[in-house]
């Protein structure tokens, strides 16, 4: 995919129409889960369900992972789903206000934290946010804030700092948080922002310049999606997210109990 221009915005419509072809084109058989979950949760998440099926066998697991507001959209719009998991709090209060999910299920199961990563090449990464403003820096990517949930928390750490209005102005936006970490890697950008889990995922090609504070916690709760065809499985598989089990393949991971 080529990178797009500075300042370019992806259309949530574009991008639920995306998400749902994916659905569309692997189509869940019957005794499949469908767990909808934010693209930060790709590789913990996969590790989560391979306990879950051995733990539950006859249970298969299909996820479709993506930025969370376009995953709850495409659920709105009837792509089949049985769990959702969101980044950050507002996309699963989108979900809720949409009667998308089922708000007694709704629980807090990870906590996470924001960084700023540079190519591992690079000689001297800012060593703070007010060095993204400077001429050396000419492209920073994050996740588009109108539909990704770590896009949401940077530019509020951006506006707390005071520099959201420089720094968005070398934007390179990014439809998910792991779109934005492969701009880093690839050295298509200078610097980008993501979570702390998505920065280990290649610890070969990104490093860590910065761990930004956020104005609010960086939590991540999970819910079953209302009319699933398989409520108690759905909800078998929260209560696993949320066990000893499920907590301790996150937290090789990288992420942190949300409480």
């Amino acid at each position: 995919m080529s990178l797009p221009s500075m300042n370019h915005f992806w259309k949530p419509a574009v991008l639920a129409a995306c998400a749902i072809s994916f659905v569309v084109s692997a189509p869940a058989r019957a005794d499949e889960i469908v767990v909808s979950a934010a693209a930060s949760l790709t590789n913990a998440f996969k590790a989560v369900g391979d306990a879950y099926e051995k733990d539950h066998p006859g249970t298969k697991l299909l996820f479709n992972f993506g930025a969370s507001d376009v995953l709850m959209q495409q659920i709105a719009k009837g792509a089949p789903a049985d769990v959702f998991a969101s980044a950050d709090q507002k996309a699963m209060d989108k979900a809720a206000e949409q009667k998308v999910v089922v708000p007694s299920t709704r629980k807090d199961f990870a906590a996470n934290s924001l960084v700023l990563i540079v190519p591992t090449d690079k000689k001297l990464p800012p060593s703070s946010l007010n060095e993204l403003t400077t001429a050396s820096v000419k492209r920073v990517a994050y996740g588009d804030p109108a539909s990704v949930p770590v896009g949401r928390y940077t530019e509020g750490a951006l506006k707390a700092a005071g520099v959201w209005d420089a720094v968005s102005a070398k934007g390179v936006l990014a439809s998910n948080v792991r779109q934005s970490l492969d701009y880093v890697s690839r050295g298509e950008v200078d610097a980008g922002f993501v979570f702390g889990t998505d920065a280990a995922v290649m610890p070969d090609r990104v490093k860590v310049a910065l761990t930004v504070p956020t104005t609010a916690p960086i939590t991540y709760p999970i819910a079953q999606v209302e009319g699933s065809r398989h409520a108690a499985q759905a909800q078998s598989f929260i209560a696993y997210v949320l066990s000893p089990a499920g907590q301790a393949v996150l937290a090789k991971y990288g992420f942190k109990p949300a409480h």
